[in-house]
């Protein structure tokens, strides 16, 4: 006979679920069977205690090896399983052998109906050995199927469909019904908490509107939540509130799925990089930011980057900024642990921080900035050797009157609305003009124009004056090009000479010229031999 584990927390369907398994023609069922070996190990006081411990078997070595691994009659064997009764000491048997899943259910729907009966407490709850009985069966190679009882609820076929294939059983329609009342393997304990399912004949659907939670158990909530989400991600098939029938996506680069981001004060885990809903570039793009990247165990431009970043602060009053060094070193240390040396891209935020209560008064933001670092493997967004091509935007740069870009704040949509037009026309990028009709620069940076040999670019009037757009401008002199910063109508870009295609048309042979390649070139030896050196970086 197979033996089926079910492991989870009190309140969370796991008796229904029993019940369930209990139709099937080909499944007996047990009942904790480790309820008695657990009360007698820890001493825990239930109303029918002594009962138990005279009624069920108290050696957990003889409940794994004599009950729960015994002779049956049946193909199957379902143990419905508490987490926190998977005691010390019992058997290796007990995990090694058998099929396992973990059922699973938000804390948030427990806890307001968990304290009519016990007091709470963290180890009632269980879900920290839930993740450490998740943790154990990853570990021996057998890592467990998770359903959710919310999804239970919701789709109770779909999802026992799922859990028998997971467990390689087949489906039997007979587990969505039973008859009303208690079952022959119900525990003794079944009149203190079946009441309501006694009542049932299948899976109830689940509440429209949640009760209100008791906020007595808000710090109780806080301590198990990221439990809970920690094995909800496994979770194969979820839906929620606001459904969505997309699948996950690949990642541009599959190596960034497992990275460290500096969120606040301290590195965390890519899936737990979040800033808080009160956060001001949440609640109105209200940060500043910096793109930097990493060439050979360098950081290129460093404190050009940090300058800006500093000036851009101090333009929109942040209060509380971090100092330099405090920057610095979560830099560092981000890409340390990452172990990113090169070929690496870094989005640096600085937001105005987190809000006392939502709205748009920098008066509420009482907690000092939030500091982001986020580092990334990221190869070169455009195609240098080929070429990129171009399509002019209607959407047209922010004025000075408006919104400064001098200041290098995350307030973006206006790029946003360009980039979508050139998604739009299948185009690499949009050219954005001021609004006087003169190009200012691409959605996403600055541009260049060749002509006869000469270089052009527009006044950083509309357009931020970037730090590689200086590096360039600095670059086109040593190398002994002509250089002209002035007003630069559309109709003499769509005449230059070294961009592939802007709005249909050829420009120049529709290839990248020499003059880029030359510039191109001489960037490259300037970041292979410049920048701010990562501490611990050693070349290979």
């Amino acid at each position: 006979m197979e033996v089926i584990h079910a492991w989870s927390a009190p309140r969370s369907l796991s008796t229904t679920l029993m019940y369930s398994f209990a139709q099937r023609d080909d499944t007996e069922v047990l009942d904790e069977p480790l309820y008695a070996a657990f009360l007698k190990a820890t001493g825990a006081d239930r109303p029918y205690r002594a009962e138990l411990l005279s009624k069920m078997e108290c050696d957990g070595e003889k409940v794994v090896k004599d009950i729960i691994y015994g002779p049956g009659k049946k193909k199957y064997r379902f143990c419905k399983h508490i987490s926190k009764q998977r005691l010390l000491g019992l058997p290796s048997e007990l995990m090694s052998k058998g099929k396992h899943f973990i059922l699973i259910r938000n804390p948030l729907n427990i806890l307001p109906s968990f304290e009519k009966i016990h007091p709470l407490s963290f180890l009632e709850l269980g879900l920290g050995e839930l993740v450490s009985i998740y943790s154990d069966l990853c570990h021996m190679g057998t890592p467990p199927a998770i359903i959710d009882a919310d999804e239970l609820q919701r789709d109770p076929e779909a999802t026992l469909r799922g859990l028998c294939n997971d467990l390689e059983i087949p489906f039997q329609a007979s587990m969505l019904k039973w008859e009303a009342g208690p079952i022959p393997e119900d525990g003794l304990w079944a009149s203190w908490w079946y009441k309501t399912l006694h009542k049932s004949t299948g899976f109830s659907p689940p509440r429209k509107y949640p009760h209100t939670f008791p906020l007595r158990h808000y710090d109780l909530l806080e301590q198990c939540l990221p439990l809970y989400n920690i094995l909800r991600r496994q979770v194969k098939h979820k839906s929620s509130l606001l459904t969505s029938t997309l699948t996950p996506p690949s990642l541009p680069v599959p190596e960034n799925a497992k990275l460290f981001a500096w969120v606040g004060d301290e590195i965390v885990p890519r899936e737990m990089a979040k800033v808080s809903v009160f956060d001001s570039v949440v609640q109105g793009g209200d940060s500043a930011w910096e793109g930097l990247r990493i060439y050979k165990g360098k950081v290129f431009k460093l404190e050009e980057h940090l300058d800006r970043l500093f000036d851009s602060a101090k333009a929109l009053a942040f209060d509380n900024v971090p100092t330099r060094e405090e920057v610095k070193e979560a830099i560092f240390r981000t890409l340390i642990t990452n172990g990113m040396f090169d070929n690496t891209h870094i989005r640096l935020s600085l937001t105005r921080g987190k809000k006392v209560t939502s709205g748009m008064s920098p008066a509420f933001n009482r907690y000092g900035c939030t500091l982001i670092v986020l580092a990334e493997w990221k190869p070169p967004v455009y195609d240098n050797d080929g070429g990129i091509v171009l399509v002019t935007a209607t959407t047209r740069r922010n004025s000075p009157n408006n919104l400064d870009s001098k200041i290098h704040h995350n307030n973006l949509l206006n790029n946003i609305l360009a980039k979508i037009e050139s998604n739009n026309a299948n185009a690499d990028d949009a050219i954005m003009l001021d609004k006087d009709g003169f190009v200012s620069e691409t959605n996403a940076t600055n541009i260049f124009m060749v002509k006869k040999g000469r270089v052009f670019t527009p006044h950083a009037d509309y357009c931020l004056p970037g730090i590689t757009r200086a590096t360039v401008m600095e670059l086109v002199v040593k190398e002994n090009f002509l250089l002209e910063e002035r007003n630069i109508s559309l109709s003499e870009f769509h005449t230059a000479d070294e961009v592939v295609k802007i709005d249909g048309r050829v420009i120049g042979e529709g290839k990248v010229g020499p003059v880029t390649r030359r510039l191109q070139s001489a960037y490259k030896k300037l970041t292979d031999d410049s920048g701010v050196p990562i501490p611990t970086y050693q070349e290979p």
